[in-house]
């Protein structure tokens, strides 16, 4: 009895580094992908996204797949510089496997805090986004009035 709870402490003992070290990396992915935006190193940050990718920014037309992204956000890259978001509270989820990870994270921006949310796949290659969704964030107290500005936009400017 005393050798099988000895076996059972030792193994558990493994898990909770196996999943923080798993997280470790999953930051550091995530941390090194925004730095690279910040950076305007377009070979990072796009390399880090799977070639089915989708990006979907905080407008509602903007759902891009890959390609399309590159193609939106390619000028913001030769400028030297794209966007800086810096994470902070990030939630990470992994799957048994260890292949598959959600996130969500809130970011502060030139747009103020954001939040972003993806999903993540381990791949021979190292993690890749499979997706990644950038919204902006409104309190409550002040939801109305951010409904009437939406509305006075779209019925200047109707689609």
């Amino acid at each position: 009895m005393k050798r099988y709870l000895a076996l059972s402490i030792f193994i558990l003992g493994f898990v909770p580094f196996s999943f923080s070290q798993k997280q470790a990396d999953i930051d550091q992915f995530l941390d090194k992908w925004h730095q690279a935006a910040a950076n305007a190193n377009a070979t990072v940050f796009f390399g880090s996204m799977s070639e089915t990718a989708i990006y979907i920014g905080t407008d509602s037309s903007e759902r891009w797949t890959k390609s399309e992204f590159i193609t939106f956000a390619k000028p913001y890259f030769d400028r030297g510089k794209a966007w800086d978001f810096k994470p902070f509270d990030r939630d990470i989820h992994v799957t048994s496997n260890g292949k598959i990870v959600w996130f969500s994270e809130l970011l502060t921006t030139w747009m103020g805090v954001c939040r972003g949310s993806g999903v993540l796949q381990k791949t021979k290659d190292g993690w890749k986004i499979e997706q990644y969704h950038l919204s902006v964030t409104v309190p409550n107290d002040i939801i109305k009035d951010f409904i009437s500005l939406v509305d006075a936009y779209q019925n200047r400017n109707p689609r």
